[in-house]
């Protein structure tokens, strides 16, 4: 008989604390040398400096909120050229889905922000708390002294890296000497401090006290990969046909057992808690340090390495090592393809781009004026863009079918000085003579043509020019 006051499972498991055990292995140093490296760039870039000019920033890195300009060493990317922008955040995704497909979540296991920073508290709380045992018992033990002072140094650390994260965020928008002089001396404004608080106080509780939970439960990508990864796809897994039945390997065992001894160890240094040798599961970050502790225990036990080892679903219970041969596949090529096609597509137009540019923008209340002599007059508002470091001296002409006579408002003749690195806004004004053709074109196509006066370097735009109304 049905028990109906039987209470339903629980839809959230209460978290259990997650004690990594070091280890030691060819991908463990890998992950070292990633997280050194990519901690380097993100803590020293603001502070690299690149010399402009005169008149420009010299910082390399530079995000400039306030001028709406972006700043990387030799590159200068303006607001009207945000398609830059948009084709690196393409590639950023399209790579994310080429990795994916390839090597599985290798972004989540070596490269995210996440993983970084979560990687690095745990090498401070071990280096402070000791390792695996020594951590779980002071986990269980009741609050001594001992037991504050380690938290109380732990939490110290912590809060220090936490505060360096913050910090070396806000560098990247402002120049980082000057905006740390102020930060220094309490004069930066409201918005540095509030910025350096908020990524403080994320850094200092996903890093240190949510971890795997930030992977497990806040993160998107675990739901998303699935629709990235195949049967090709190479993955961390474990060769279950070679490890089953798993057991302690006795001299006079009557059952044949398998390689898997049951130690453990594979889950002891997982970041995120799980068994691999329980197959595919949505929280493992494909961080390969189950390989290495694996590794390390076949070889204690002279037996062959790879039991635990990136294999692909469509090898099924396959003996060899890495595949390579399923990283090139028609969909890998493709994602490649386009990755490598979007580059060099950017890289081109980088290279092309034109360091004067304009727009023109007809005026359009009134669309024209008819003078007291019969002429007609138009007016144009142009936009001149010098993106280079030093003024410049540009001539306006127009091309049309008629001759139509082109005026700048202010100016004396057809030449203006744009200041370095600006945009300057200037009225222009074509007439057209009382007995013009141009008189009774409703729409006149015009050409209007800016020319440096110095270097040579031309821009055109397609404009036209309104008649009389009929």
């Amino acid at each position: 008989m049905t028990n109906l006051n039987t209470e339903p499972p629980p839809l959230f498991a209460a978290r259990e604390p997650i004690f990594p055990r070091r280890v030691s292995g060819t991908f463990r140093r890998l992950k070292w040398w990633i997280m050194a490296v990519t901690l380097t760039i993100y803590y020293v870039a603001p502070w690299i400096r690149w010399d402009r000019g005169p008149s420009l920033p010299d910082q390399a890195v530079l995000v400039d909120l306030a001028n709406r300009r972006f700043y990387f060493f030799f590159i200068e990317i303006w607001p009207q050229e945000f398609y830059f922008i948009a084709g690196l955040l393409i590639m950023a995704g399209l790579g994310l889905f080429l990795f994916t497909a390839a090597l599985g979540r290798v972004w989540c296991g070596y490269t995210c922000p996440q993983t970084v920073w979560t990687d690095l508290f745990i090498l401070v709380e071990r280096w402070v708390e000791g390792d695996r045992n020594a951590r779980v018992r002071l986990w269980k033990a009741p609050w001594t002294a001992t037991k504050i002072r380690l938290r109380a140094v732990k939490w110290t650390l912590w809060l220090l890296i936490a505060v360096a994260t913050g910090g070396a965020w806000v560098f990247y928008f402002t120049d980082a000497p000057t905006l740390l002089g102020q930060l220094l001396r309490f004069e930066a404004p409201g918005v540095a401090y509030a910025s350096i608080a908020t990524l403080t106080a994320t850094t200092f509780v996903l890093g240190g006290f949510m971890r795997e939970q930030v992977c497990i439960y806040m993160c998107p990508w675990p739901r998303i990969q699935a629709a990235m990864m195949d049967e090709g796809t190479l993955t961390v897994g474990y060769r279950e046909a070679r490890g089953e039945p798993r057991g302690k390997h006795q001299a006079r065992s009557a059952t044949p057992l398998g390689d898997c001894i049951d130690c453990r160890a594979c889950v002891n240094v997982c970041p995120t808690g799980i068994d691999i040798r329980d197959g595919q599961q949505m929280a493992c970050i494909t961080c390969a340090l189950c390989i290495d502790a694996c590794d390390d225990v076949m070889d204690k036990i002279n037996k062959p390495r790879g039991l635990i080892d990136y294999v692909a679903l469509a090898d099924g219970a396959g003996t060899g090592g890495l595949a390579l041969r399923r990283v090139f596949r028609p969909r890998i090529l493709l994602y490649a393809l386009l990755w490598s096609g979007i580059g060099v597509g950017m890289v081109v137009a980088l290279a092309l781009r034109s360091d004067l540019a304009f727009s023109v923008e007809p005026i359009r209340n009134p669309i024209n004026v008819t003078l007291s002599d019969g002429s007609i007059r138009n007016a144009y508002e142009l936009r001149l863009r010098n993106m280079t470091g030093y003024p410049r001296d540009v001539a306006v002409s127009a091309n049309a079918e008629v001759p139509l006579r082109l005026e700048l408002q202010g100016v004396e003749g057809a030449t203006v000085t744009v200041p370095a690195n600006e945009t300057l806004r200037q009225r222009a004004y074509l007439t057209s003579a009382p007995d013009s053709p141009a008189n009774d074109e409703a729409s006149l196509p015009v050409e209007l043509i800016v020319t440096d006066a110095a270097g040579g370097a031309e821009a055109a735009e397609d404009t036209v020019f309104h008649g009389r109304q009929r």
